[in-house]
């Protein structure tokens, strides 16, 4: 198995067998495969992958599992880009379904034929902007590098379903002076999730439930 994604998963309780660490490491190589043609991502080398961006969306899929356990939830990845936090959400919590939500053509199609070749059964892909038409209701909306928090938090909080939360992955410790903001989107903060890549940086996952 690979050691950077066990130890990973394992400093976050996470349980990953040696089949979703697999798919994990298979995803990875899709990326890289596709990474210059499709401009899926800037890093150097696959470690590159399994540090910044596959142990990134299993900060999000750990939060998921504490909340969820074995029990099925729904989930959308906002802005999935090349699905950093939506397939690595799904691989490692296959009880729950995943839909990437993406503006971006080409990137639905690199997505699609990930989840395809991967055998991802859990997952679909929405060639969508959330805010932009359509009807959404996850009990988990993700959420990285769409730009500033309290632009997004319109955007995605009509996704959040009553009970649901909301998960924004943050490089600085979210603003309490988005609190009149949030009332207005009917969202509560909850306290923010600090941890640490391989590159020592501390980032946050910024959280917020939608009342009933």
């Amino acid at each position: 198995m690979n050691p950077t994604i066990s130890a990973c998963a394992q400093a976050l309780n996470l349980p990953l067998t040696p089949k979703q660490t697999e798919l994990l490491e298979r995803y990875a190589s899709l990326v890289w495969e596709k990474k210059e043609m499709l401009n899926l991502t800037s890093v150097e080398d696959m470690q590159e992958i399994f540090e910044r961006h596959i142990c990134d969306g299993l900060q999000a899929a750990a939060y998921i599992y504490s909340q969820t356990a074995s029990r099925p939830a729904a989930v959308a990845d906002a802005g999935s880009g090349a699905g950093y936090i939506g397939i690595t959400c799904a691989v490692a919590l296959p009880q729950v379904t995943v839909t990437l939500v993406e503006s971006l053509q080409r990137r639905c199609a690199f997505m699609n034929w990930a989840v395809m070749t991967l055998g991802l059964k859990n997952v679909k892909v929405a060639n969508k902007r959330l805010g932009q038409g359509g009807s959404f209701s996850f009990d988990f909306v993700t959420e990285r590098a769409m730009g500033k928090l309290t632009d997004i938090l319109p955007l995605c909080a009509p996704a959040v379903a009553p009970g649901g939360t909301f998960i924004a992955y943050q490089g600085e410790r979210p603003d309490e002076a988005s609190a009149p903001l949030l009332s207005r989107l009917g969202l509560a903060a909850k306290e923010p999730i600090a941890y640490r890549l391989s590159d020592g940086k501390t980032r946050f996952l910024a959280l917020f439930t939608k009342g009933e």
